[in-house]
């Protein structure tokens, strides 16, 4: 980026930065960004900005997309959630967690196979995370009504990651919250978009919600 006095900044973590010092770069208005990953970009900058202020990071620029604005958010969750799942594997091991559970009620099958069946619950975690990935990545995937329908079930199975963590593996689970908001802003952003129905959202992050019914699910 070119700065109005003529110097450039360069937005790029150099080699050797430290995690602390990522992205440490002057912020840009929407209307200036010219990358193909302008969105997404965005929406890094306002999470930057302020990690816990949900409204901000969930409201739209003027004129924006709402399929394209879903897509990137549910995209950007993905990448965030790996941090999560990173640090679930210090205890969360395929003898101790054996299926992908929430509740002693609920128990998840894993739609990474052929026919869907129970899977560890770190296993699911890789399986959900990899395929949610290559589906939002996929340049053969089209931001139109019907894909954007779609979002809903890659919600139902990436909010399972969070719901595990916090039922089974709570103190892992409260210091990622405490540090990112990341449950809370997805579901604030399920809930405002309606990509999930309110008896799913299990884990009471918000007020008022909690509760769900209880089943096995593969969807």
């Amino acid at each position: 980026m070119k700065m109005a006095d003529g110097t450039r900044i360069l937005r790029r973590n150099r080699p050797g930065t430290k995690a602390k010092d990522f992205s440490r770069w002057a912020e840009e208005p929407f209307e200036e960004m010219d990358s193909t990953l302008a969105v997404q970009q965005y929406i890094q900058q306002q999470i930057r900005r302020e990690p816990g202020n949900i409204e901000l990071i969930l409201t739209p620029p003027d004129a924006q997309d709402e399929g394209v604005w879903k897509y990137e958010h549910l995209r950007q969750f993905c990448m965030e959630l790996n941090g999560l799942a990173v640090r679930l594997q210090r205890e969360c091991q395929p003898d101790s967690c054996t299926q992908m559970t929430a509740t002693e009620q609920w128990i998840f099958l894993c739609a990474a196979h052929k026919t869907p069946k129970e899977c560890p619950a770190i296993d699911y975690t890789r399986h959900t995370l990899d395929g949610a990935a290559c589906l939002l990545n996929s340049n053969k995937v089209s931001i139109k009504e019907s894909s954007v329908a779609k979002l809903g079930s890659v919600c139902r199975r990436v909010y399972r990651i969070f719901s595990h963590a916090y039922f089974h593996h709570r103190s892992i689970f409260d210091d990622f919250e405490n540090e990112t908001f990341l449950c809370r802003r997805f579901t604030s952003f399920v809930t405002k978009y309606n990509l999930m129905s309110k008896d799913n959202l299990i884990v009471p992050i918000l007020e008022g919600e909690g509760g769900g019914v209880s089943g096995e699910s593969e969807a």
